[in-house]
């Protein structure tokens, strides 16, 4: 596995942290995301997160074939493409962006459907990739119904 594979797939090693890796790569998800957002827009952390999914994919790839786990808790950059997807319409806001945070968090662990679906039905690295995308659309929908209907940014 080539290193710049593992250190995408851990997001820069915050995957590798101790205790609830999914939970670290979510965290260091946000700082980049609000630069991200606050330098190039709103267009921008969308076109970041497509880049991030097919760099994930790849990067989730080179890293599942030395691995004897089908999905390994240390790579993360299935959590950063989640969680990106939930601040997709979110303003830059600690509030919002930690909404934003706990609801993705909460879905990513709960798992419903389908996103439980994906997880253990698509196999390799699409579906190391997808579940975290179905759990950040959900955050992304929950977060969007919230805040029509109590108007908080």
């Amino acid at each position: 596995m080539s290193a710049l594979a593992a250190l995408l797939a851990t997001w820069f090693g915050s995957g590798r942290l101790p205790r609830a890796p999914g939970t670290w790569g979510s965290l260091a998800a946000l700082p980049c995301a609000w630069l991200l957002d606050a330098t190039t827009g709103g267009s921008g952390l969308a076109a970041g997160t497509a880049a991030v999914f097919v760099i994930g994919l790849w990067a989730a790839k080179r890293y599942l074939a030395n691995s004897l786990v089908a999905d390994p808790p240390e790579v993360v950059i299935d959590e950063v493409v989640g969680q990106w997807l939930a601040l997709l319409f979110a303003p830059r806001t600690l509030a919002i962006y930690g909404l934003a945070f706990v609801l993705f968090r909460l879905f990513d662990i709960w798992k419903p459907w389908p996103i439980r679906w994906a997880d253990r039905t698509i196999p390799g690295a699409l579906g190391v990739m997808l579940d975290d995308v179905l759990a950040g659309l959900a955050a992304l929908a929950v977060l969007t119904a919230i805040r029509f209907v109590l108007p908080v940014a």
